[in-house]
């Protein structure tokens, strides 16, 4: 990333869907900070909730006490989620949300099952546990990890089912991202219900993780709330869950599934992040305030909005330049564009490409999409990104407070860089990165 200048220039301060630099430029932030900030950046309301929080001296955390916090956020959970999924844990990071979801299903089964599956383009963090769970690109190095996990085709169930009868009666939990927002591709209505069929069938955890994809960035509250009647076993949220301000995750289970692992006196404390560091007063009235915005303000509707524009502006660009995008996919808020270039442009790539980075299969679209990136930054003050997961999609992920004409903004400047063609945009590109060792 700071291949475009990003780490060596100072943000002044951020607001909305804007930062300002300290040498006077203003950047539209269309990373929605990595699904962090539905909210955008430093939203009033939050920024109230924390004054409030500080001024009136509350106590932030101890086990001994009873926190009104805690219990309100958990209780809210409940009341915006469907079914019975009302039994919430609050760790502090998508990862350990994750990790946390797992071990409950483990437990679940009383370790009498040691089989997990998941999606082969997967993410679901890079601890030890999460990161043996992240399938694709990114694990080119194998840590230790959680025994036991079996890889499954991401949408297919045939494959599910095939993984579940190699392990008969073994597998405790299935963990799927309905919304894959690392490689832009997301799980048919028909998967996602023949998945809850099987695990109701054969007694395995169903594990929901929309850590990135929750509080209405792809048009629903959650993703997976767009088919009625739909349910997992274990949800997980965090990014957004804070309100861009709060380090705060959860994973919320289904009550039966959640009191037959851990409730009686000796199991309950079975599972904690650490001892302290847990439910803190103001990161839960955060995530409290959090949650009543995207309610009051209906954040689903809000990506649903900004789909209107984005949806057929993308396809209307992909159209003019097929020989810059091969495909545009998204929901909501949160779309890829998927940078392609034609021989002239990969073979430039390829020549350019230390030896050690030659060996990267997706090199040539990571430098051609890095291109258009670092035309937006620098000639319209747009800041984008790519994923390091899948086909490495350019992300256009706004902010849900964004507004129309932040996104014809956007798509103007798309618009105005892929006329200039691939070739061009690379060759600046590569010149801007051997000027910068300079």
């Amino acid at each position: 990333m700071t291949s475009f200048g990003f780490g060596r220039e100072l943000v002044d301060h951020a607001d909305g869907a804007y930062l300002y630099l300290r040498d006077g430029r203003r950047v539209l932030d269309f990373t929605g900070g990595v699904g962090v900030l539905n909210h955008g950046h430093n939203h009033p309301r939050i920024m109230a909730a924390r004054r409030r929080f500080a001024e009136r001296r509350r106590m932030e955390v101890h086990k001994t006490y009873f926190s009104p916090y805690v219990a309100a956020l958990a209780h809210n959970l409940a009341e915006v989620l469907p079914g019975d999924l009302n039994m919430s844990f609050l760790p502090n990071s998508g990862a350990e949300a994750v990790e946390g979801a797992v071990k409950l299903a483990y437990k679940y089964h009383g370790g009498r099952r040691n089989t997990i599956l998941r999606a082969d383009i997967s993410f679901h963090g890079k601890l030890l546990g999460s990161g043996s769970l992240t399938g694709g690109a990114q694990n080119h190095f194998a840590f230790p990890g959680i025994p036991g996990v079996v890889s499954f085709s991401y949408g297919d169930l045939d494959s599910v089912r095939a993984a579940v009868a190699a392990h008969p009666n073994d597998v405790y939990a299935i963990l799927i991202e309905p919304f894959s927002a690392s490689t832009m591709r997301w799980c048919s209505e028909e998967f996602l219900r023949g998945l809850r069929e099987l695990c109701t069938e054969q007694n395995i955890v169903l594990v929901f993780d929309e850590i990135y994809t929750g509080w209405g960035k792809t048009g629903s509250l959650f993703y997976f709330m767009r088919y009625p009647g739909l349910l997992p076993d274990v949800l997980t949220t965090s990014k957004s869950f804070g309100g861009g301000k709060s380090s705060i995750s959860a994973y919320v289970a289904r009550e039966p599934v959640f009191r037959r692992a851990y409730d009686s006196p000796i199991d309950a404390l079975l599972h904690s992040t650490s001892t302290t560091y847990y439910g803190f007063g103001e990161e839960c009235a955060t995530a409290i305030e959090a949650i009543n915005i995207a309610v009051d303000d209906d954040y689903p509707a809000q990506a649903r909005r900004i789909e209107r524009l984005l949806a057929p502006g993308l396809r209307r660009i992909a159209k003019q330049h097929p020989e810059a995008v091969a495909d545009v996919t998204g929901s909501g808020a949160l779309w890829g564009v998927f940078v392609d270039g034609g021989p002239r442009v990969l073979d430039l790539a390829a020549k350019l490409a230390p030896a050690g980075l030659a060996r990267d299969p997706l090199l040539r679209t990571k430098l051609i999409t890095a291109a258009v990136i670092s035309a937006l930054y620098r000639d319209h003050d747009i800041y984008t990104y790519y994923t390091l997961n899948g086909r490495s999609p350019l992300v256009v992920g706004p902010p849900l407070v964004a507004s129309d004409t932040d996104v014809e903004y956007f798509l103007d400047s798309l618009e105005t860089v892929l006329d200039q063609g691939l070739t061009r945009l690379l060759t600046r590109f590569v010149a801007q990165k051997v000027g910068s060792l300079w």
